[in-house]
């Protein structure tokens, strides 16, 4: 209990105070986070999207492919994108390695499954109530994505959460790819790893409150400028 007690002070205190490394990390954790979510969104939603519209041999199994990927171990994920990025590797000319950019990449492959997953189950459900009425209007296949999308935009509100969510707790993944570099590439979840080996959990716990307080702000943020809960809206 005085451990929690010590850690809640540290929280309180850093953040009150403004400490300059809890702000530096806060902001590399969203900005790598959103970044990933971004170009993750960009992807997987038109994808499900297609999934559940379009007929094509091996639909089942890019579906059945796409599920298994959600349970992909994220070390597994940091893993090989350090073997491609590493100097040894095929894209290590780009020099990504222990860079943002390439705690973006494991990010992106991490979630885009799972996004993609739940766009697919929703746009599913949509689609057999919109079937009748987008053929008869002779919609073309970009007409009826956007239809769908825009349908579904609150339930896929809750797909893209899911995928913020995942994303700003990874640790295992963005330790491999990032490095926990100072001022560099250290984000709220390696830094938390980082104390706790050496002993200090009142920091680490403050760090995770305040990590499990960025993501609620986040969430109630996007919420209210999305309007999901406003007066007949259920």
């Amino acid at each position: 209990m005085n451990t929690i007690t010590e850690g809640l002070l540290s929280a309180a205190k850093l953040v009150v105070t403004l400490d300059p490394d809890l702000v530096e990390i806060s902001l590399r954790s969203l900005r790598v986070t959103l970044t990933a979510l971004v170009v993750a969104s960009i992807i997987a939603i038109p994808l499900g999207t297609v999934l559940a519209i379009q007929r094509f041999r091996y639909r089942r199994t890019v579906i059945a492919l796409l599920n298994a990927f959600m349970g992909l171990p994220p070390v597994v994920v940091g893993l090989v994108i350090y073997v491609l990025l590493s100097r040894a590797g095929p894209l290590g000319v780009l020099g990504l390695l222990f860079t943002p950019t390439a705690m973006v990449i494991a990010q992106v492959v991490i979630i885009t499954p799972l996004i993609a997953s739940v766009t697919h189950q929703a746009m599913r459900d949509l689609w057999a109530d919109y079937h009748d009425l987008l053929i008869s209007l002779n919609a073309t296949k970009r007409q009826r994505i956007m239809t769908l999308i825009y349908d579904g935009r609150r339930t896929l509100l809750t797909a893209v959460l899911a995928g913020f969510g995942r994303a700003i707790g990874e640790v295992g993944a963005i330790m491999i790819v990032g490095g926990n570099i100072e001022h560099a590439t250290r984000v709220l979840t390696t830094a938390i790893a980082l104390e706790t080996g050496k002993g200090d959990f009142a920091l680490a716990l403050g760090l995770g409150f305040v990590l499990i307080g960025m993501a609620i702000a986040v969430n109630l943020a996007i919420h209210a400028l999305s309007g999901t809960e406003r007066e007949g809206r259920w």
